[in-house]
């Protein structure tokens, strides 16, 4: 959701006005229109899954996500969701301000170089000339920098809820981390039964 609003910042090209008046991003946020079918994430009425990827809105998004006007809207948004039903989230506050009291709170962590590697091979797939890809190196600094700006954001700063269990797959294959919290879940099932 932060990277359709980031997408959306670009798109109109607002992004500069906003550093420089933090304020106009609620004319920003008046009418988008956020949703999700299966797989897809549509912005607008427009299917923006692969967009919102871009290396692009990727550096812009910790900036945009310390807004506080987009951060209530999308809280908003995403807590609106959960009064549907069940509902499975990520997000760096989702376990903390989105929903502190989710029956499972899980904190993924792995190590930035492993993370840099990853994101590369996922720009790597989508670049069919593999001549515009970016260095490992800038992928690593650029995770650092939004870990760090996350993290000393003002509003709802990225931290562990303390009821969360934390999840270093810096190791572990994607088979390995579903079954690992396939398990936690099945387990607050069981209890409830």
């Amino acid at each position: 959701m932060y990277r359709s609003v980031t997408l959306k910042s670009l798109r109109e090209g607002v992004l500069d006005n906003l550093r420089h008046s933090p304020e106009r991003v609620s004319d920003l946020l008046q009418d988008i229109s956020i949703h999700f079918d299966g797989d897809h994430v549509w912005l607008d009425g427009n299917d923006v899954t692969t967009d919102i990827r871009d290396n692009r809105v990727s550096r812009e998004v910790s900036f945009v996500s310390s807004l506080k006007p987009v951060r209530d809207k999308l809280v908003e948004m995403q807590q609106e969701l959960g009064r549907q039903g069940s509902v499975v989230m990520d997000g760096r506050d989702i376990g903390t301000v989105v929903f502190p009291d989710a029956e499972l709170k899980i904190f993924l962590v792995a190590d930035a170089r492993e993370r840099a590697k990853r994101r590369y091979a996922e720009l790597a797939a989508k670049s069919p000339s593999g001549s515009d890809l970016p260095d490992l190196d800038l992928l690593e600094e650029e995770i650092k920098r939004r870990d760090r700006d996350d993290e000393e954001r003002e509003h709802a700063p990225l931290k562990k809820h303390p009821e969360a269990y934390e999840i270093d797959t810096s190791d572990l294959t994607i088979e390995r981390q579903v079954e690992i919290v396939y398990n936690l879940a099945m387990d607050i099932l069981e209890r409830g039964r």
